[in-house]
């Protein structure tokens, strides 16, 4: 794992291109979640998105992912289209996301089966990927036979078993305990800072947000824009130690106190609207 004192700017990625989101615009009924939205985002570099309930977190990255479609507006990955990028998901409910019937090593492998790679491929591809990891989980069981922190990495090793370019996590590690969430965010972490795919995470979690980071992009109220860009300048890895640092707190504070501004702002605009 990297060096303790190792920071932000001495981590180079592999991965030098942009995400590039212009004009995004989505409307459920007659609601403006995203107008005309605007955004760049470094490959290579771990985002999380953080801002008030309703604001559209998850809605922002199944829009950029292509699982739901955008009415206007375009996502390019280093100049790709999101269909000609390779993008994984994990999603916020892990027991509904992997496959009950199927043993934990077939719910991994079931990616490399779509792509048509044959079983010994497979297998060695999993065998690589709980090496470089060190995970280790008896992968014959059925989910159902896991716990929960289990059955999440399964899910987080079947999203990166392709080597994805980017990794979308929304809210992985809400159903789990503190215990488990602190493991979690750690080998998440490891994972990150050894492969350098570029993450995406959604939080509700204003703690982990700011441990998991490069930059947490703070979001208003809909229609959603950015209110503000916290860059998170804290010494790799971060562990339960961290949390307490002066430099860590300091962070937090600031964007808590975005957070609270926009709150603020938007029941002040509720209040007069109502009095009018």
């Amino acid at each position: 794992m990297s060096d303790p004192g190792t920071r932000i700017s001495d981590q180079q990625s592999l991965r030098r291109g942009k995400i590039e989101i212009r004009g995004l615009t989505k409307q459920f009924g007659d609601s403006d979640v995203y107008r005309d939205f605007n955004l760049d985002l470094q490959e290579g570099e771990f985002v999380s998105i953080f801002g008030p309930n309703g604001c559209g977190k998850s809605t922002f990255i199944n829009l950029i992912s292509g699982i739901i479609p955008i009415d206007f507006g375009t996502v390019l990955y280093d100049g790709k289209t999101i269909a000609q990028t390779r993008l994984s998901y994990v999603f916020q409910n892990y027991r509904e996301a992997l496959f009950p019937w199927m043993r934990a090593i077939s719910n991994i492998q079931y990616p490399l089966k779509i792509l048509g790679l044959d079983k010994k491929t497979q297998s060695l591809r999993v065998e690589a990927l709980l090496a470089e990891f060190n995970i280790k989980i008896d992968l014959n069981r059925y989910p159902y036979e896991l716990s929960g922190g289990q059955q999440q990495m399964v899910s987080i090793l079947r999203a990166l078993i392709t080597d994805p370019e980017v990794l979308f996590l929304d809210e992985p590690f809400s159903a789990l305990d503190y215990e488990m969430t602190l493991f979690m965010r750690e080998r998440l972490q490891h994972v990150f800072l050894k492969r350098r795919n570029t993450m995406i995470l959604v939080s509700h979690d204003l703690e982990e947000a700011v441990q998991l980071a490069n930059r947490v992009l703070m979001l208003t109220r809909r229609p959603t824009r950015i209110a503000d860009t916290v860059p998170v300048d804290v010494p790799w890895p971060r562990d339960a130690k961290s949390l307490t640092s002066p430099e860590f707190v300091a962070i937090k504070s600031r964007c808590l106190e975005v957070f609270s501004r926009e709150v603020a702002r938007h029941d002040s605009a509720g209040a007069a609207s109502g009095s009018g």
